[in-house]
């Protein structure tokens, strides 16, 4: 089976998605902050997920998935501070914090059942 087959991919994409989409709206001002950072934390759970798998070790791709897990902890706190400057209404924060907590404890299941 291949990495993107995979739910954990699948959904962790599309949180990238939703992700870069969302901070579209964000102050011109955030340009070189938080869309920045939001947007890299984002995308590095599906990149380390797909560098992982082609990694020799299950060691190796074990580790991989801890710093996506990792990468779900920034995302967390960039959601919560995006909404508490007024980026994002409680609405799309909710949405957000469900996927992201979703990824995370499916990354939790993957590294578990290696």
């Amino acid at each position: 089976m291949k990495i993107e087959d995979l739910d954990v991919f699948k959904l962790s994409h599309s949180l990238v998605l939703k992700i870069y989409e969302l901070t579209k709206n964000f102050p011109s001002s955030e340009k070189f902050g938080l869309i920045t950072q939001m947007r890299r934390a984002a995308a590095s759970i599906p990149t380390n997920l797909i560098e992982g798998a082609y990694r020799i070790s299950r060691k190796e791709f074990k580790h991989f998935i801890s710093i996506a897990k990792g990468s779900c902890g920034e995302i967390k706190y960039q959601i919560f501070l995006s909404r508490d400057l007024n980026y994002l209404n409680n609405d799309k924060y909710n949405e957000l914090k469900i996927e992201y907590e979703r990824v995370s404890m499916m990354l939790t299941k993957l590294h578990q059942s290696l």
